[in-house]
C-alpha cells in the first residue's frame, strides 16, 4: 500500500515478483527504495527490493547473504542495509551488510558461538579461541579477536582437529597448537597447529603422542610443547609427552620420580622446568606436584611444607621467580579464597594473604600481568561471579577490580593479558540451565590505592637442587583449569561422605 500524503489517497502495489506473505522480517528506506528482509515461519534468506516510482519488486542477491531468519534488526547507513542477529533454529549473533546498487552481502564480524571449556592463546596483536563445548556439543570452530580494532574473524574449520573440549593450547611464536580433549565420548590423542597468518590448520603427529585424554596441562619451552596428566575418565595419567613443533615428533616424559596421576591440576613454564601441582586422582583432591626438567628428563617432588591444602579447579601463574596458585575446590562445597607462592629454587612455599582476598571460587581465570596476578570470575556453586581481585605478591597484598562495566559473572570462561589489558570470554553464565555465552570484556588494571603490605610467616626453606629459573613471563594465556560438562554443584563425582 502507498500513502500519498499530499492528496491524501492510497494505491496499492504491485504484487508482480513480490515476496510470499511474511512476518517478523525487517524494512529499510534507502531514499528511493524499500527493502525487506527475513521472514517468520519457515524463515528466509531472501529479500525484495521495492521501487514506488516503477511500482516494481527486484529480488535481492542471495549469495553470501546470512542465514535465514526472523525478529531481526536492520538499520540503513547511507548505501548499505545492515543485518544483524535474530532467530532461526537458535538465537544468532551474525550478521550481513547489503549493498542495493551492487546487489551484494559482506557478511558482518561476529564472535564465535557460545561456548565453555575452550582454550585461548594472545598471540601478540590477537586473542585466538578455540573448541569447546556450545550448548553441550563439541565443536570445532574458533575466532581471532584483534582489540585493536573490536574486531573478530573465524578460524578456518579446513583440516581443523575434531570438535573438542577440555583440549590444552599454547601460542609458539607463529603457530597455536591445540591437543588432547574430548567430545564427551571420545578421548583425543590427536591436535593441529593453526597459523593466523594463513589462517590454515596443519594435524600433528599421533606417533608415540600420549594416549589420549581431556585435561591435561600443556606449556611452551620455546623449542616444545609438553603434555602431562589428564583423564580418560578410566585413568588418571601421570604420563605425557613433548612435542616438538619443527620436527612434528613426540617424547615421552620419564615416569620416574612423576607425581600420582590427576587431571584439573595446574602447570608453569619457568624457563627451565615445568611445574606442576594439585588436581584430582579420581578418589581425592591432592596438594602434591613436581618440576619437570626437558633437559635432563627427570622430576623433582615439590614441597609439601606449608603447601596450601588439596585442591582442583585452581589456578597458576608463573611471576619470573614464583608460581602463585590461588583459589580451587577442595571437595564437597569447599573452595578457598586462599594460595600458595612456589620458589622453585628453594623448593619453599609461602602462604598468599586473604586480606581483601576475592570471595572463595574455583573455576576462574588468572593473568599474570609483569607485576601482579590478576583474578576474575568463577563460581562457589550457588553464585556466578562478576568480581575479581588484582595480588601483588611484592606488597602480599590484594585490591578489588573494578566492577563497573564488568561482563556478567561466569566460570569456565578464557582470559589472556595482552600486556596492557586482561580480556576474558565465553563461559557459564547460567547455573541453572548451564548456558554458556560467547560474550566477554576487556579489563585494563589501572594504578589504585596502594595496599598496606600483610604480614605473613616465611617458611623454612628446604634445599632443592633445581637452580633458580632466570626467564621472564611473557604475556600470554595462562592455563586455566576446566570442569568436564556436567551439571554442577561438584566439580567432579565423589563419594558420599560417611
Amino acid at each position: 500500500m502507498l500513502y500519498d500524503s499530499s492528496t491524501d489517497s492510497s494505491s496499492d502495489t504491485s504484487v508482480i515478483n513480490a515476496h510470499a506473505a511474511r512476518s517478523q522480517h525487517a524494512t529499510v528506506w534507502t531514499g528511493n527504495k524499500m527493502i525487506i528482509w527475513g521472514r517468520l515461519r519457515a524463515p528466509f534468506n531472501t529479500g525484495r527490493r521495492y521501487d514506488p516510482s516503477v511500482d516494481s519488486w527486484t529480488t535481492t542477491n542471495v549469495t553470501n547473504a546470512p542465514s535465514r531468519r526472523y525478529a531481526h534488526t536492520a538499520v540503513w547507513t547511507d548505501n548499505e542495509m545492515i543485518i544483524w542477529g535474530g532467530f532461526s533454529d537458535d538465537v544468532t549473533d551474525t550478521g550481513g551488510r547489503y549493498n542495493p546498487n551492487t546487489d551484494n552481502w559482506v557478511p558482518t564480524s561476529a564472535a564465535p558461538s557460545s561456548r565453555f571449556d575452550h582454550t585461548a592463546v594472545w598471540t601478540g596483536i590477537e586473542m585466538i579461541v578455540w573448541g569447546g563445548f556450545h550448548h553441550g556439543n563439541a565443536v570445532d570452530t574458533g575466532g581471532t579477536y584483534t582489540a585493536s580494532t573490536d574486531t573478530w574473524a573465524a578460524t578456518s574449520i579446513t583440516n581443523a582437529p575434531s570438535g573438542r573440549g577440555l583440549h590444552a593450547a599454547v601460542w609458539t611464536g607463529n603457530h597455536m597448537i591445540i591437543w588432547g580433549g574430548s567430545d564427551v565420548i571420545n578421548y583425543f590423542n590427536t591436535g593441529g597447529k593453526y597459523d593466523p597468518s594463513t589462517d590454515s590448520w596443519t594435524g600433528t603427529s599421533t606417533t608415540n603422542a600420549p594416549s589420549g585424554r581431556q585435561s591435561p596441562t600443556a606449556v611452551w619451552t620455546g623449542s616444545e610443547m609438553i603434555i602431562w596428566g589428564g583423564t580418560d575418565n578410566v585413568t588418571y595419567f601421570n604420563t605425557g609427552g613433548r612435542y616438538n613443533s619443527g620436527t612434528d615428533s613426540w617424547a615421552n616424559t620419564t615416569i620416574a620420580n612423576t607425581p600420582s596421576g590427576r587431571d584439573f591440576h595446574t602447570a608453569v613454564w619457568t624457563g627451565s622446568e615445568m611445574v606442576v601441582w594439585g588436581g584430582y586422582d579420581g578418589s581425592t583432591e591432592l596438594n602434591t606436584g613436581g618440576s619437570y626438567r626437558p633437559d635432563t628428563d627427570s622430576w623433582l617432588a615439590t614441597s609439601m611444607t606449608n603447601a596450601p591444602d588439596a585442591r582442583e579447579l585452581h589456578t597458576a601463574v608463573w611471576t619470573g621467580s614464583e608460581m602463585i596458585i590461588w583459589g580451587g575446590n577442595g571437595g564437597f562445597f569447599n573452595d578457598f579464597n586462599t594460595g600458595g607462592r612456589y620458589n622453585p629454587s628453594t623448593n619453599s612455599w609461602t602462604a598468599t594473604s586473604t586480606t581483601n582476598a576475592p570471595d572463595p571460587r574455583d573455576s576462574h581465570s588468572a593473568v599474570w600481568t609483569d607485576s601482579e596476578m590478576i583474578i576474575w570470575g568463577g563460581t562457589d556453586v550457588i553464585n556466578l561471579f562478576d568480581t575479581g581481585g588484582r595480588y601483588s605478591p611484592a606488597l602480599d597484598a590484594w585490591v578489588a577490580t573494578s566492577t563497573a562495566n564488568a561482563p556478567d559473572g561466569r566460570y569456565l570462561h578464557s582470559a589472556v593479558w595482552t600486556g596492557s589489558e586482561m580480556i576474558i570470554w565465553g563461559g557459564i553464565f547460567d547455573n541453572v540451565n548451564n548456558a554458556d555465552t560467547n560474550t566477554g570484556g576487556r579489563y585494563c588494571a589501572q594504578s589504585g590505592p596502594t595496599p598496606t603490605p600483610t604480614p605473613s610467616a616465611t617458611p623454612t626453606a628446604t634445599p632443592s637442587p633445581s637452580p633458580t629459573a632466570t626467564s621472564t613471563a611473557s604475556p600470554t594465556s595462562t592455563p586455566t583449569p576446566r570442569a568436564t560438562p556436567r551439571p554442577r554443584p561438584t566439580p567432579h563425582p565423589r563419594p558420599t561422605p560417611p
